[in-house]
């Protein structure tokens, strides 16, 4: 019997579980370890953020689920890995705490002949003096995030109805920061939301990003098709902003947060200050922090992990220019290249450089987006690497039959631009590959015919569809499986 253990149940991690699981039946062994014990549907959060949605209607519980499908659960986070054992255990192994039950705040190993790594993210708050919800800014990244935020979002719309003036700060948190299109979605709905109360005579909604153009959204941008004609994100993401009447402020590395204000310096090396009644604003992402040993113990997490805390794949790290960097550069198969037993999927591993070009100020401040991996990447990339698992399981063999490269991938987006049942609207946006591939299309980087971008009600029914579909699909009822990423 071989045992399989996969770290995080967020997007990848949960997904990964389910297919390894029902691949290799009950003649080997899943183990899932998180330290939550909710399984969340992301991209609701917004919603949950403006108060159109409760936390129960993003979130369920997931010993359930595990239960049902005979994978082991542990609620615990994982410390440290241990890929060639050490003297008291010849296996591979990971270092546990639990964090709720009776077990809570005990420690043990858990073994295994497979590694997912699929920890997501470390939301980094600290990483920018004052921000985050227990300090001067709110946030969509968690449900109990986006809870917080509508109360908080409520105050200043009941200040709007008396006729105070309020000023609303919506987006990037740090200057390395990533996840644009959450908070892109956010300043809409929170327009959509004022206006529909007919308070935009008093609201001041600011966009601040650290993209170089707008509509970058950590992919490099992308030129779109769209009522014939093919224009670039830019052009897309500013004439939204204008209708919604949102003012935008880009190029912005935020270094600073105060009780209302905002401190930020631009790729130009100048400083400024935005003072704001509400702010929202997404933070950097690290690693998880765990650490990697060998047998004898020696640390060995230079070796696993790279400098951001994600863990190495099959992508090409080698250094070098920006004009020189390849969409084969990156991954397929999301194999450490040290240790052929243990993969990272979804946000978990590490990127071989920036999709969007790396700006810098003249002060050394590195201004711009790092690569998104959320959402459809993240579950495809779970279920692949879940995939070849059980075929080296099943079949002895060392090879991968299943590719996931994001320089091969489409992926589709849908942006909510206010929540309604008629008058609702959505931005979709589909892009191929995710990754520029500049060598098979010189003059786009992406197929052409792929890549497109509408708004209308039909996206914002095709997200609400979405919301019951995957939520379906993540609580593993009857045929879950056909149901794409």
């Amino acid at each position: 019997m071989a045992k399989v253990v996969v770290l995080g149940a967020g997007v990848s991690g949960h997904t990964a579980a389910l297919v390894a699981k029902r691949k290799l039946g009950k003649q080997h062994e899943v183990v899932i370890i998180s330290p939550n014990s909710n399984y969340q549907w992301v991209p609701s959060n917004i919603w949950v953020g403006v108060g159109l949605m409760k936390p129960d209607q993003v979130k369920f519980k997931l010993a359930p689920v595990y239960k049902k499908q005979g994978i082991v659960y542990k609620q615990a986070l994982a410390l440290s890995i241990h890929p060639e054992g050490n003297k008291n255990n010849e296996k591979g192994f990971v270092t546990i705490k639990y964090v709720a039950g009776e077990n809570e705040g005990k420690e043990e190993t858990v073994d295994f002949d497979f590694l997912i790594n699929a920890t997501g993210p470390k939301l980094n708050f600290a990483a920018t003096e004052g921000l985050g919800p227990d300090k001067f800014t709110n946030s969509v990244c968690t449900y109990d995030h986006a809870a917080h935020a509508w109360e908080n979002l409520q105050k200043s719309l009941e200040k709007m109805e008396k006729g105070e003036k309020q000023t609303f700060l919506i987006g990037t948190g740090h200057p390395l920061a990533t996840c644009q299109g959450a908070a892109f979605e956010y300043a809409l709905n929170i327009s959509f939301e004022v206006n529909k109360r007919k308070l935009n005579h008093l609201a001041d909604i600011w966009w601040i990003s650290n993209e170089y153009e707008l509509g970058d959204f950590g992919m490099g941008g992308a030129y779109i098709k769209r009522n014939g004609y093919i224009t670039p994100t830019k052009i897309f993401t500013e004439s939204i902003l204008k209708e919604y009447g949102i003012r935008w402020i880009k190029r912005a590395g935020v270094k600073k947060i105060d009780a209302g204000k905002a401190y930020y310096e631009t790729l130009d090396g100048t400083e400024h200050e935005k003072e704001f009644d509400f702010a929202m604003l997404i933070p950097g992402f690290a690693g998880a922090g765990m650490k990697a040993f060998d047998k004898n113990d020696d640390d060995i997490t230079d070796k696993v992990f790279a400098a951001n805390g994600m863990m190495k794949v099959d992508a090409d790290y080698t250094p070098k220019p920006y004009e020189e960097w390849k969409a084969s550069d990156w991954p397929k198969i999301y194999q450490n290249p040290v240790y052929d037993n243990m993969y990272a999927s979804g946000i978990a591993f590490a990127p071989p450089h920036t999709m969007s070009k790396p700006m810098e100020s003249p002060n050394g401040t590195k201004i711009f987006p790092t690569p998104p991996r959320t959402g459809m990447p993240s579950g495809v990339i779970g279920r692949v690497v879940a995939a070849n698992v059980a075929h080296r399981i099943k079949t002895g063999k060392e090879d991968h039959p299943h590719e996931a490269s994001m320089a091969k991938m489409g992926a589709a987006c849908i942006v909510s631009a206010g929540y309604g049942l008629i008058k609702g609207q959505a931005a979709v946006m589909t892009v191929n590959p995710i990754v520029q591939d500049w060598e098979k299309y010189p003059k786009w980087g992406r197929n052409i015919k792929d890549t497109v971008g509408v708004v209308g009600s039909a996206g914002h029914w095709m997200k609400l569809f979405m919301h019951y579909m995957f939520l379906y699909k993540a609580k593993a009822k009857a045929l879950w499986w056909i149901i794409p990423e």
